[in-house]
């Protein structure tokens, strides 16, 4: 009974404490904002005393106004003074405010503290928004395994397994590591990775990823990467340095902001003598104006402009699967000119699938697919692989026989069945001249369309031929299409040959292509391209492709590419899609788009403040409202990306 008691007391104690953590946690992350309203509301109560004449009230009260709501933006302001050497527009502000409660305008000073507490609380929001992006995605991997040790299960934590390790995945729980299966078949919901809003059905020796879902079937997965080499981990990565890389424009305002402060504050001292003596104002309309000036000039909005609207569009872009490793990348993808593309694996899917099974007249086609299926199934060659899939999927029963095989690498193969010599391969293995004349040459035919040829002879007749190809990717031309409208020039670059490289352009009308490239042929390209065209992307996804992908202005790479491609790219589709591509490039213009509607915008109201001030049009409480007010239009602006692309 005690221990009962005690048990139900521990529970009720372990709840009680995480709820006030979450508490706790809710609170920190909305203290900018509460901070600022609560300023706020005390402005309110000593705007009221104020009017009723009671000051020995509404000035405490608005003392804790401008403490409560500026503490921390002044924090904030001090510090990065003494770590950069350089005055900040936090400082400029907070010298506003305090030098308007000196002359008198109380009201004022704190509604200066209110708004610009307000502004501080949604920039926060903004970069709040982008880490709870990756605390999301961290809260997809697991911590623990199930790892299996002569069938005996014990529960460890993922940095303990080690590469070649066997772990048990049941239903529902989440892959604690990238591997391939051993045993069990399932389907596994990916979108953690690639974005596919359907399940996948995986087989045997599939390859599965750590933070996805484990469908309706128990597997085991032998581990081929550590914790800390997994795709998802490389997805956190690539996050969370993209959230520290600033673009050239944010950049360029950072270091403007510190002179562009000098400047102001240089002119408000001059503001503050001047005007007396030359234009006759009296000394309190001369420092008034003056003070007005340091609110007006402030560069907030024009600072607030790219960062919010940077990290809303890097989130955007990992929530639908496109990971850029900074905000620089982000910008420079909009001002591409030519996009140029690898063949194998980036145009195409990467693997040959078989296009034409033609056969003579005479053949017996069972026998002809039997034959061919058990030679070819003894092959671990990437074309009899295709071609015993096609033939696996027209015949589902076709007997798998054990023969004795004979093998000529690079060329086919050979073998006795039931007393009939076959052999299988490039024409010259089977004889140049069968080849060439078969079926009145049509070999040449599928050659020029950039199919590769097998052909198969039975006691030296030829009987068949199997044309095949590495398939294009479905939405490439589309692709393609859509970044010619934009006026983009596209452009092929590949290693295969040139009637291959050929067939595959004109398939795609790409503007340019290059056959026969090696990668340092690639890297000579792109150089070239850059001094004739400007601003070039390069994507791929092949170790021969990452000097291209490092020398290009824009490198991507495919998501399913190699270590070496997605480590030298600067944006990666994690999900295999071209249309991805097209997704980045509208994402990078319309952020681009909203970067300089803010500039625009903040430059024009700061100039039109300014000026209504000097013509002394111009009140403190306006100054603050228009001055404040664009700020939070701006940073408001920018979170408009967080939405749909």
């Amino acid at each position: 009974m005690i221990m009962e008691t005690n048990t139900v007391t521990g529970i009720k104690h372990q709840t009680n404490t995480k709820s006030e953590n979450h508490f706790l946690k809710n609170w920190m992350e909305h203290i900018e904002l509460i901070n600022a309203l609560i300023s706020g509301i005390l402005i309110g109560f000593g705007w009221f005393y104020n009017n009723q004449g009671n000051e020995a009230i509404a000035i405490p009260l608005f003392i804790l106004a401008f403490i409560i709501g500026g503490f921390a933006k002044a924090k904030e302001g001090i510090e990065e003074t003494i770590a950069e050497k350089n005055l900040n527009v936090e400082l400029l502000m907070i010298f506003a405010a305090v030098g308007s409660a000196i002359i008198g305008y109380w009201t004022e000073g704190a509604i200066l503290i209110f708004i610009f507490a307000l502004s501080g609380a949604l920039e926060t929001y903004t970069m709040n928004k982008s880490q709870r992006e990756i605390s999301a995605l961290m809260s997809l991997q697991p911590e623990e395994a199930v790892l299996l040790v002569d069938g005996k299960e014990s529960r460890i934590h993922v940095s303990s397994l080690d590469i070649g390790d066997t772990i048990l995945v049941k239903p529902g729980e989440r892959i604690a590591t990238d591997g391939f299966i051993l045993t069990g078949k399932t389907n596994i919901d990916q979108s953690a990775i690639t974005g596919e809003s359907m399940p996948v059905e995986k087989d045997i020796n599939d390859e599965v990823y750590a933070g996805t879902v484990n469908g309706n079937g128990s597997i085991t997965v032998s581990v081929t990467k550590k914790s800390t080499e997994t795709m998802f981990q490389k997805i956190l990565d690539l996050v969370q340095s993209a959230q520290s890389e600033k673009s050239p424009s944010q950049q360029f305002i950072e270091r403007f902001e510190g002179t562009y402060v000098k400047g102001v504050l240089l002119l408000v001292a001059a503001m503050m003598v001047l005007p007396h003596f030359l234009l006759g104002w009296t000394w309190n309309e001369t420092i008034y104006r003056a003070l007005v000036l340091m609110v007006v000039a402030s560069p907030c909005a024009l600072v607030a402009s790219i960062m919010p609207a940077t990290l809303s569009a890097i989130s955007n872009g990992a929530r639908n699967g496109l990971l850029f490793k900074g905000g620089m990348h982000l910008e420079s993808l909009s001002k591409t000119n030519v996009v140029v593309f690898d063949k194998t694996g980036t145009l195409t899917k990467g693997e040959p699938a078989v296009t034409n099974l033609i056969t003579s007249e005479n053949v017996n086609l069972e026998e002809f697919y039997e034959a061919v299926h058990s030679i070819e199934n003894q092959s671990t060659h990437p074309l009899a692989k295709a071609i015993v899939s096609k033939m696996n999927k027209d015949y589902p029963n076709l007997p798998a026989k054990m023969i004795s095989v004979d093998e000529k690498s690079g060329f086919g193969v050979s073998a006795v069945i039931n007393g009939v010599n076959w052999k299988i391969g490039k024409s010259d293995f089977v004889g140049r001249s069968l080849a060439e004349a078969y079926q009145g040459g049509i070999s040449e035919q599928l050659a020029k369309e950039g199919k590769t040829i097998v052909y198969v002879l039975r006691n030296d007749e030829m009987i068949g031929l199997i044309a095949l190809k590495d398939v294009l990717r479905q939405e490439a031309k589309a692709a393609i299409e859509t970044l010619q409208r934009n006026g983009i020039k596209t452009v092929m670059l590949t290693g295969d040959s040139l009637s291959t490289a050929e067939a595959i352009a004109n398939e795609l009308n790409v503007d340019l292509f290059k056959a026969e490239c090696l990668p340092e042929d690639k890297v000579t390209e792109i150089k070239a391209l850059k001094e004739r065209y400007g601003t070039v992307t390069m994507i791929g996804d092949g170790i021969n492709d990452a000097p291209a992908l490092a020398i290009s202005d824009v490198g991507i790479a495919m998501g399913e590419g190699t270590d070496v491609a997605l480590e030298t790219a600067d944006i990666v589709l994690m999900k295999n899609e071209l249309s991805k591509l097209t997704n980045a490039l509208k994402l990078s213009k319309k952020m681009n788009s909203i970067v300089k509607q803010n500039i625009v915008f903040s430059m024009s109201v700061i100039a039109l403040l300014i000026c209504s001030n000097f013509l002394q049009v111009l009140d403190l409480p306006l100054g603050v409202i228009g001055h404040e007010g664009s700020t939070i239009l701006v940073i408001l602006n920018g979170l408009r990306l967080l939405r749909g692309i």
